[in-house]
């Protein structure tokens, strides 16, 4: 009794970094330091896998695969959604929308009976207006979260069809067989937002003709006002509501000069795919992943390996190309904890989704396994200790 009562002091003033190895159940995902996995699971058009590895301080990806009912009614309809939030300024907004976004678009399917491109668009609209309404209620007392936004990457798949909607620079990329030479084809799906992108920058000046600064280059960086790579997103309300860009909010936040209408938009991309029988799976990942990794090196990963750990596999090739841009070692840049891993690479997260043709082809009405996943990762504050756990808690991990 005495050496378990030692233990469980123990614990409470173990650094976090120590505690989180190996922990959690196979449905839930596990953790391994900094890593979060879920190698295989099975969703209502086939497998699938999903990681994330934190770099910063706190987590600011957000990731959940949902598979089964797409609506409150029994009658359907049946798929599966798969949701990539990639945070910035915080983990907030990211956070949000992992839950509240497939709660909307459940609503609105209800109302209309049905998936469409409408149901998306007004699932974003309302997600957008509910943060909204809490950052002017917290407002007064945490005037920063007006600057806190996230990129939203969302896929839903249902009755043979493939809604792709996108704020931001997440992306979805297609795996598909070209049966001539047996080759599998990486087909980007998803428009970005980031003004890196010519066209982006086009965009802007198009939708801002009388600012001459509405994206300006700062330390070889393309960013609107100066301020931010991505031109849509979720929150950011101190570049949608002139209200919010004033004090007390940071200075570095402030625009000199006041704003009429919205900088940043939340209205999503939306594109739609009928599923072919060739199409052989999707990726969907944060931008970290992009960063060192094409799309074509990502889809070839996937069809060469074993579907078993596959994200968790991609995650570690871009951790590889991050290590080898730094001149260092994997095993060295793994020991490097979360926040100055950040100066090294960013959150990263994936979602590898497989495409059963006969399961993708069945109607809409047809129920499946219902699966509900969240990507994890460590949410205690930086230098923040361990809350203690029960002696029966720490036997369990």
């Amino acid at each position: 009794m005495l050496s378990r009562l030692i233990n469980f002091l123990r614990a409470c003033w173990l650094p976090s970094s120590n505690r989180y190895v190996h922990t959690g159940s196979e449905a839930a995902g596990r953790q391994d330091g900094l890593l979060w996995y879920k190698d295989t699971g099975q969703h209502m058009n086939g497998e699938f896998s999903m990681a994330v590895v934190q770099a910063n301080n706190l987590l600011e990806d957000q990731s959940q695969i949902e598979s089964g009912p797409l609506s409150t009614l029994d009658s359907g309809p049946y798929g599966t959604f798969v949701g990539i939030y990639d945070g910035h300024g915080g983990p907030e907004t990211s956070r949000y929308v992992n839950d509240h976004l497939f709660q909307h678009l459940k609503r609105f399917t209800s109302e209309q009976q049905s998936m469409s491109v409408d149901v998306i668009r007004k699932a974003y609209q309302a997600t957008e207006e509910g943060f909204l309404s809490l950052v002017t209620k917290q407002w007064p007392m945490k005037p920063q979260i007006a600057a806190v936004g996230s990129c939203c990457l969302v896929a839903v798949i249902c009755g043979g069809i493939l809604y792709i909607a996108n704020l931001g620079d997440s992306r979805a990329v297609l795996g598909r067989l070209v049966k001539a030479t047996g080759e599998v084809l990486a087909i980007q799906l998803s428009s970005e937002h980031n003004v890196a992108i010519e066209s982006v920058r086009q965009e802007m000046h198009s939708l801002h003709p009388d600012d001459s600064k509405i994206v300006v280059l700062k330390h070889n960086v393309w960013r609107v006002k100066g301020l931010i790579q991505i031109s849509r997103s979720i929150g950011d309300v101190y570049l949608k509501k002139a209200e919010f860009n004033r004090a007390p909010l940071y200075a570095k936040f402030r625009l000199r000069e006041p704003f009429k209408r919205p900088i940043l938009s939340s209205d999503p991309s939306i594109s739609v795919h009928e599923l072919q029988p060739h199409d052989q799976f999707l990726i969907f990942a944060s931008d970290g992943l992009w960063e060192h990794l094409s799309n074509q090196e990502a889809v070839d990963i996937v069809q060469n390996h074993p579907r078993n750990g596959i994200a968790r596999r991609l995650i570690k090739a871009a951790l590889q190309e991050a290590a080898k841009k730094r001149e260092m070692r994997y095993s060295d840049l793994k020991k490097i904890d979360r926040g100055v891993r950040r100066h090294f690479h960013d959150d990263i997260t994936v979602a590898v989704v497989f495409l059963d043709a006969n399961l993708v082809s069945r109607a809409s009405t047809v129920k499946g396994p219902s699966v509900s996943v969240r990507g994890g990762g460590i949410h205690l504050p930086a230098k923040t200790l361990v809350p203690c756990a029960s002696p029966m808690e720490l036997n369990s991990t």
